[in-house]
């Protein structure tokens, strides 16, 4: 593990899973220290549920394995970017992403 990762006080951090070659982001989760292991020794993706509170590997139960390519940390320890070959839906509604929906806003000009 490295040193000085930092969890916050529920020992959780949170990890942004990108597909390696086309850098979609795919999903935002939470790893606990056991996850983060896991991940590094299986060379998949394993995740602590929060709502559930439990640990999972991601496409266990759908078939969807994230194959880990690369992990990095931020210049602040606070978050991690996993890089992942994923051949299929990331989401658990069946998109390829998570983040599927888009939120409208307006900026007033000057």
């Amino acid at each position: 593990m490295p040193e000085g990762l930092k969890f916050n006080e529920q020992g959780l951090i949170p990890a942004i899973v990108q597909q390696y070659d086309s850098k979609e982001v795919l999903m935002l989760a939470w790893l606990n220290a056991e996850a983060l292991k896991r991940t590094r020794e299986t060379g998949q993706t394993w995740f602590w549920s929060r709502s559930r509170q439990e640990l999972w590997n991601k496409g266990a139960t759908s078939g969807n394995y994230q194959h880990v390519v690369a992990i990095y940390y931020d210049c602040d320890k606070d978050c991690l970017l996993i890089l992942v070959d994923s051949p299929g839906p990331a989401c658990h509604t069946g998109a390829r992403s998570c983040f599927f929906t888009r939120l409208d806003f307006e900026v007033e000009r000057a």
